[in-house]
């Protein structure tokens, strides 16, 4: 229920391989409606975007909107990675009546996000400072591994639009060498997404099966990460505790290739769902090793993002409804 008068809102989305999110913002920012759609139950994201704006009730259309969605964003048209939906941002813009309409990737709108975000909303995993004006690195698992970064410009950022999680995953131990080498006869090329994902825990999972000699159990990437899978399984326990060293080598690696000694932030499904097993991983001890640099790495703090929508508040970033 919305207790003052609204007279104008903006449209905010997150649109992943599943489900769909919209809400709308006040000019402030403040978000004041939202609803999570299937994808399965719309032909078109024009069709989904309506089907929520007729369950704003009251509340005025908006005529500006920012989505972010996990596909790469290089020109007008947009076609999605892991779902058939295709589509021009012109034309979406024009048959939604909009103004405006933004579409970013959805880690360049966890990466806007980042400035936003109250001390409650993100966990400090180890050590370090940020450094206020030096750059920030974002990387998060969930369905695939997406990466961005904040560069400083001035008194505002410069979000960064790329495919880093489609980079070569290397290996730091003997055990990962054989993982690797087992998913080299599988894959084309193995990137990082393929460890380091919902399909990537599976993939590690039977992975170490297979070089184990064992058979493998039917597992779900939640299933692997259940702390009761892991007392049964001391494989799943393994494919989980691989995860986050690994996790922890390719955001080290992000942390180098940036400068971001404003911080590395890790967004995704997967991670805040670990709770303290995270703490405790060897997550952070990975990300410091790296030999004469490992002194640098233990000065950039490390950060989950706990925030329940960080999409909606890059989005609202992205449209100037927060600065």
């Amino acid at each position: 229920m919305v207790e003052i008068a609204i007279t104008e809102t903006r449209l905010v989305g997150d649109i992943g391989g599943t489900n769909c999110r919209f809400g709308l913002v006040a000019p402030d920012g403040k978000l004041l409606h939202s609803s999570i759609l299937a994808d399965a139950d719309y032909p078109t994201i024009e069709e989904a975007a309506r089907a929520y704006l007729e369950q704003r009730g009251e509340l005025p259309m908006p005529r500006h909107g920012a989505i972010a969605i996990a596909s790469a964003i290089s020109g007008d048209r947009v076609q999605m990675t892991n779902h058939p939906w295709s589509f021009s941002i012109a034309e979406l813009r024009l048959r939604l009546g909009f103004e405006r309409l933004e579409v970013l990737n959805d880690f360049t709108a966890a990466a806007l996000a980042v400035p936003h975000l109250a001390p409650d909303d993100r966990i400090a995993i180890g050590g370090g400072s940020p450094v206020a004006t030096a750059p920030i690195g974002v990387i998060g698992p969930g369905s695939g591994l997406g990466m961005s970064g904040l560069i400083p410009n001035g008194g505002s950022w410069i979000p960064l639009n790329g495919e880093g999680g489609h980079g070569t995953m290397p290996a730091a131990t003997e055990r990962e060498s054989q993982v690797l080498d087992h998913l080299r006869r599988h894959f084309d090329h193995v990137s990082a997404e393929r460890v380091l994902s919902g399909p990537g825990l599976v993939n590690l999972y039977n992975s170490l099966a297979a070089i184990d000699g064992v058979p493998a159990s039917q597992y779900t990437a939640a299933q692997i990460t259940d702390p009761e899978a892991g007392a049964r399984d001391p494989l799943c326990r393994e494919a989980t505790e691989m995860f986050c060293a690994m996790l922890g080598t390719v955001a080290a690696n992000l942390a180098l290739t940036l400068g971001a000694q404003g911080g590395v932030f890790i967004a995704g499904g997967i991670v805040p769902r670990l709770g303290q097993r995270f703490p405790a991983s060897p997550f952070r001890q990975r990300f410091e090793s790296k030999g004469r640099f490992s002194a640098y790495l233990a000065a950039i703090p490390t950060y989950v993002m706990t925030h329940s929508l960080p999409a909606f508040l890059g989005c609202a970033a992205a449209l100037g409804a927060i600065g």
